[in-house]
């Protein structure tokens, strides 16, 4: 093991040439440390390629050259040879060059090379200490990952692409046994067309003639913040906005600067090149959130509720199988239930029928129904709510405050707040659901809310696990707690301890020009637990991503610069309209987009067949734009 300054921190390059561990100036991991995830057949510059001559992985090189700048190294494999710099200081430079020594061409469909970021769960305290957030943008010749700490501190890790072009990103190594609270490991490919040829806009195949090559340099540094580093680019295409209405128009700046717009809806992928390298980005053009909104209601009605069972169960709301067409049985697959994260199209339906849109009389006969569901099957005479209309003897916390806006929805004060007393008699003091600080501001339960702040604020950063060890949808809904406290007592709850965690919530998201990924909070375990393909890997956008949106909304401004609010102001935006991509013409939805190009070498950058939970999205977005 030999180990190299690299400005403030260092780099530990194993025996082999490969890169074993990053050391951040403070001292923590940057990188995967060998155990029971990672070892070192996973390490930072090795990796895989898949040709029309044979696919190989690269490991054991069959040359190495130490120098005391860093270390050349060269591996063979079939027909082909890849040769690696890696050079130490200030940066850290690292170039590939991959060629063909064989007497006929060689179509490249996939390389890839792992990165193995410390992007792991462990505990809040490890996570927000120990283990970093890496954000990644494959966009050609623009391509960077932004790798932060995951309190938000400074300093970030930079990789900024400065030749070639890198087309996609895969995650390897999820599976149950990892289960939510460890993301894999990332691959960052200059293509990945064998595999996944649709992915993010479309791969490129490469051909190298014979004693033809392809390289790629990457060039990484440390950066007080995330604009430091963009500060540090020239990107060849780019824009501030990323999603507007159709028939509106977005303006895209760089090489080829232009303004864009359209009458159809969609995501649409736009290139700019300099004449030897291109980049893209993704933008969204989306039809007006009422239209989104009424179509959505009536698949809803007509596909998403059990008009073959008995009695109040079917009016209940479950998913449903695009490709099929058919209602999904949950059987003992919980988040597939007539319950818990489904109410979201029952308090959808709410939003539409109290704005006088849709049908009223049909709308209310829905709501009536679905009451009568609660009523019967979820609810019992002390607020307690069952887990679903089957499971009858288990109880999830997160399940009390949506049924409790759902009753408040329906004029039954007395039923939300009897629900909520329960939630809090049940431990919710230590616990995060969703929507409680405005709720309990709503219906004026000011001790309730007071009290379960102040609890949270002397948990510090050994925040409770919940269902993941730690994730966005325990940081967002810690922040509109406090923050509903704070508007409520302000000379209880010190503004200082909002402060402080804000920085947790906003180092889950990045700005890479994709609409999709734009300032939305990085979930990887979604489409396993929700959709019908069970694909572990980056869901983007999520519709918990909203919970960020919410926060920054509410954001007491007196606590934040000007220029920290416009951006709070930006990302909110962003987020509650990335998550339309979510929603067909048609009505119907997805509850999970997978965006890497594969996970685990399954083909993915595919949205999940079922609609399921999504709704909360459009929920979210009635209520803010």
């Amino acid at each position: 093991m030999e180990s190299f300054e690299f400005g403030p921190g260092s780099v530990q390059v194993a025996d082999d040439g490969a890169v074993a561990q990053v050391l951040h100036p403070d001292g923590r991991r940057v990188l995967l440390d060998e155990g029971v995830v990672h070892d070192s057949l996973h390490a930072w510059g090795k990796g895989f390629v898949i040709t029309d001559h044979g696919a190989y992985r690269f490991d054991t090189p069959a040359f190495t050259r130490w120098r005391s700048s860093g270390i050349d190294l060269m591996y063979r494999f079939g027909d082909l040879e890849l040769r690696v710099g890696r050079r130490f200081g200030e940066r850290w430079t690292e170039t590939y060059e991959l060629r063909n020594t064989a007497d006929a061409p060689v179509e490249i469909g996939s390389i890839a090379i792992s990165t193995p970021y410390r992007d792991v769960y462990a505990s809040s305290r490890e996570s927000l200490t120990g283990s970093v957030h890496a954000h990644v943008w494959t966009g050609g010749a623009d391509a960077w990952v932004w790798a932060v700490p995951m309190d938000g501190s400074g300093p970030g890790l930079g990789l900024q692409l400065t030749e070639g072009e890198l087309w996609a990103y895969s995650i390897e190594s999820r599976e149950p046994g990892t289960s939510s609270n460890i993301r894999g490991h990332i691959y960052l490919h200059v293509t990945d067309q064998a595999r996944a040829p649709h992915a993010m806009g479309g791969q490129p195949a490469i051909t190298l003639e014979p004693g033809g090559t392809y390289r790629w340099t990457w060039q990484l540094a440390w950066y007080t913040k995330l604009p430091d580093f963009h500060a540090d680019r020239q990107p060849l295409i780019e824009a501030t906005k990323l999603a507007t209405e159709v028939g509106e128009t977005l303006r895209l700046t760089g090489v080829t600067p232009r303004e864009l717009s359209s009458d159809q809806p969609g995501i649409q992928h736009v290139e700019a090149t300099d004449g030897t390298r291109t980049a893209r980005v993704a933008v969204l053009f989306h039809e007006p959130l009422r239209v989104i909104s009424e179509r959505r209601a009536r698949f809803i009605l007509d596909h998403q509720r059990r008009p073959e069972l008995d009695g109040s169960r079917k009016y209940a709301f479950v998913p449903y199988d695009n490709d099929s067409g058919l209602t999904v049985l949950s059987s003992a697959w919980r988040d597939w239930s007539d319950a818990r994260e489904r109410i979201g199209m029952a308090i959808l339906l709410q939003e539409v029928r109290d704005r006088g849109w849709g049908d009223r009389a049909e709308l209310d006969d829905a709501l009536a129904g679905y009451e009568e569901f609660v009523r019967d099957h979820l609810l019992d005479d002390a607020g307690t709510i069952q887990d679903d209309s089957i499971h009858q003897n288990a109880v999830r916390l997160y399940n009390f405050p949506w049924f409790a806006r759902f009753l408040l929805g329906q004029g039954d004060r007395s039923g939300a707040t009897r629900i909520l007393d329960r939630y809090y008699e049940l431990g919710g003091d230590h616990f995060l659901a969703f929507d409680l600080g405005p709720l309990l501001s709503e219906l004026g339960l000011h001790n309730h809310l007071v009290r379960h702040a102040k609890t949270f604020i002397g948990y510090g950063d050994e925040l409770p696990p919940h269902e993941v060890n730690y994730e966005q949808s325990m940081v967002a809904p810690l922040l509109e707690l406090l923050v509903s406290a704070y508007q409520i007592a302000p000379d209880e709850i010190d503004g200082a301890e909002l402060s402080r965690r804000l920085p947790w919530l906003t180092a889950f998201a990045a700005d890479q020009p994709d609409v999709r990924l734009r300032h939305v909070a990085l979930r990887h375990w979604d489409g396993y637990w929700f959709g019908r393909l069970r694909l572990w890997g980056d869901v983007f956008p999520h519709y918990w991503s909203a919970l960020s949106a919410v926060v920054y909304a509410a954001w007491p401004r007196e606590l934040v610069a000007p220029e920290l609010a416009d951006w709070l102001d930006a990302a909110e935006d962003a987020i509650l309209r990335a998550n339309l991509v979510s929603f067909a013409a048609d009505g119907s939805a997805t509850c999970a987009f997978v965006y890497p190009s594969c996970v685990n070498g399954q083909p993915a950058h595919v949205a999940d067949p079922l609609a399921n939970d999504q709704d909360w999205a459009l929920v979210y977005a009635l209520r803010r734009l």
